[in-house]
């Protein structure tokens, strides 16, 4: 019998390659929500307290002037804070809220020379400070197109706490802000999960609140992991890849940040970033500033 000829085999076409995960989406600068020290009459040094501590050389309590505060509202030490002792004083970051008080709520008038506004100002500062970081959060999570569906409820809340903002000294001493901060915080969560999940599709790591103090995770890849809440006091993250990580109110005190990438990593602040240290081979997000006591590498 002649041979029958087999029948080829089929070769099983190639899966095509998974699409790359979309770049990243730019920061807002928001520059109205950044510190404006010079329309500001020194708040942050007047009407907040602090405890003597490895930021802080003394105890200086609420409403009470700080000791190196001069009568123009500079600091008469403002190059040698962190070499004398006062690091906290170029961690600390007001989103705005100063310029806000001093220039819109008060309309100019100086605690100082209107000794009047004294007492309702200093206590309209810390609940203005907290709407302004709200407001930095919520314009970051509506720039985000995959919490597209979102956007709605991210607006709506977006104007509740602008509408704050705009309220008269009265309204903002008896306002309580935590309602909001709430609702944010849960509006954050989402953007989060639909942020993380739409750049780095898969499982990503998840150290939400985790003990991370002196860690060593130099070259981990940490992309789109949940970090909120995380302890990374002194942590090494040297050259850890951190694009789309969560940092929400994680504490990066003194954590190493050489080398890394925080490339369109989530809810990052600009307090976060002074209070690391890092250096020119570090990449942050365009709308934060680079702090001027990272160092070169070496």
């Amino acid at each position: 019998m002649p041979d029958t000829p087999r029948p080829s085999k089929r070769r099983r076409p190639t899966p095509p390659a998974p699409a790359p995960a979309p770049a990243p989406a730019p920061i807002p600068p928001r520059p109205h929500l950044r510190a404006d020290c010079q329309n500001c009459f020194a708040l942050c040094c007047a009407a907040l307290p602090f405890t003597a501590s490895a930021d802080f050389p003394v105890t200086k309590p609420a409403g009470t002037p700080c000791k190196n505060l001069r009568t123009d509202h500079r600091c008469g030490i403002h190059d040698r804070l962190r070499d004398t002792g006062w690091r906290g004083c170029t961690v600390f970051d007001c989103f705005g809220a100063g310029q806000q008080i001093s220039q819109i709520t008060f309309g100019g008038r100086d605690w100082r020379e209107d000794p009047d506004t004294r007492r309702e100002m200093f206590d309209a500062f810390p609940v203005m400070r907290i709407l302004h970081e709200l407001l930095w959060y919520l314009t970051e999570a509506l720039a985000q197109p995959a919490a597209r569906r979102l956007h709605p409820d991210l607006r709506a809340t977006l104007g509740q706490v602008e509408e704050l903002t705009r309220a008269d000294a009265a309204t903002l001493t008896t306002a309580d802000p935590h309602p909001l901060r709430a609702r944010t915080g849960e509006l954050l969560r989402q953007v989060s999960e639909l942020v993380r999940a739409a750049h780095t599709p898969g499982r990503r790591k998840n150290h939400r609140g985790a003990d991370l103090m002196g860690a060593r995770l130099a070259g981990t890849d940490l992309r789109g992991a949940d970090l909120r809440g995380a302890y990374l006091i002194a942590a090494d993250l040297q050259g850890c890849d951190l694009r789309t990580a969560d940092l929400l109110g994680s504490d990066l005190r003194d954590a190493d940040l050489r080398g890394a990438d925080l490339t369109g990593a989530l809810f990052l602040t600009q307090a976060q970033v002074n209070a690391a240290r890092g250096d020119t081979t570090t990449h942050i997000p365009p709308a934060l500033d680079r702090p001027s006591h990272w160092q070169p590498p070496a």
